[in-house]
């Protein structure tokens, strides 16, 4: 098999190869039509760009790195989305990873964009645990961390301010007269401890006492919050509202309350945390706190190409602020 170059393009176009590059490059010393005529002429003869060969040439690959823990994860599979609408818009595509549960596996991707001369790294991090990880690799290419919130650590990050979500949807539930509220998830990252010490504050201000039911799990799925909620309802049920860590555990509630016919909101009132696609659909009507993750993503892409083509230097720490989005999950108590 062998791949179409410009010369061929050339040779069936019946110009010079500088014209075809130039056409290309959309050069205003080449006009309309014959820019449309070797486009189209690219297309219909399976031309594609030698990238590698460009690279080499500016020094620049115009590839962002892009780490996820997993994209099966609503969460982030909508962050990833944002993320490459974002680095397209400019100019930039995006290198998928999926990190997954392992650490290890976490520094394997990092080495791969590496070897691949990606310009820059956006990371999702796994937990605390990453920085210190990829530490070593950190000052070979600018990165950005997206979503987790590393607290004084000396590197940029995009994240939201979890400790004022769970804070303003404990109170929420507060208002409508809930006093025994349930905190369901799990506390092993940055990000989930602050979600549990929003609640711990609103719970202490407003005088209730903390209720948790913890998750051992690494990771939120639907399926790890209907396992962990199917063995919470075998309990007594002292408790009128729970506020899921994530919307997938609240999903996994759902599923699980309502194999135990259990009314929600009649006898429960749930509210979770992200605002992912589906908690919208009809019959789920989820309450949660929403993450804004298309402001996320596009911070974390500009902080990112700023570092690249601007040389920045340093670090900032961008924490932007959840919402409540009032769906059908939460009621007031009589």
């Amino acid at each position: 098999m062998k791949n179409v170059t410009l010369k061929d393009v050339a040779k069936a176009a019946g110009v010079s190869y500088a014209t075809v590059s130039r056409a290309l490059s959309g050069s205003p010393q080449i006009g309309r039509e014959t820019r449309e005529r070797i486009v189209k002429l690219c297309d219909e003869m399976g031309y594609t760009t030698n990238y590698v060969a460009r690279s080499m040439v500016k020094k620049k690959t115009d590839l962002i790195g892009l780490v996820v823990p997993s994209i099966d994860n609503s969460f982030d599979a909508e962050l990833a989305y944002y993320a490459e609408m974002s680095a397209r818009a400019h100019g930039y595509n995006i290198m998928l990873c999926n990190s997954g549960p392992d650490l290890q596996q976490e520094k394997t991707v990092v080495k791969l964009l590496l070897g691949r001369q990606v310009d820059g790294i956006l990371i999702v991090p796994q937990g605390p645990q990453t920085y210190e990880n990829i530490r070593a690799y950190a000052d070979q290419v600018p990165i950005v961390f997206l979503s987790e919130n590393l607290r004084d650590q000396p590197q940029s990050y995009v994240a939201t301010d979890n400790s004022h979500g769970t804070y303003i949807g404990t109170r929420y539930l507060y208002e409508l007269g809930h006093r025994d509220i349930l905190y369901f998830g799990r506390r092993q990252s940055t990000t989930h401890q602050l979600r549990a010490e929003g609640y711990i504050r609103a719970c202490r201000e407003l005088g209730l006492e903390q209720r948790f039911f913890n998750s051992d799990f690494s990771s939120s799925s639907i399926a790890n919050g209907y396992q962990l909620a199917r063995e919470l309802f075998e309990r007594e049920m002292d408790y009128t509202a729970i506020f899921a860590s994530t919307d997938s555990n609240a999903l996994g509630i759902m599923k699980a309350a309502d194999e135990r016919g259990i009314d929600i909101p009649g006898q429960l009132s749930l509210i979770g945390f992200d605002n992912i696609q589906m908690t919208s659909l009809p019959r789920i009507e989820l309450t949660t706190i929403e993450q804004p993750k298309r402001d996320m993503a596009v911070q974390a892409v500009d902080m990112l190409r700023d570092k690249i083509e601007n040389g920045r230097q340093g670090y900032i720490h961008q924490i932007l602020l959840p919402s409540l989005v009032k769906r059908s999950t939460c009621r007031a108590l009589d």
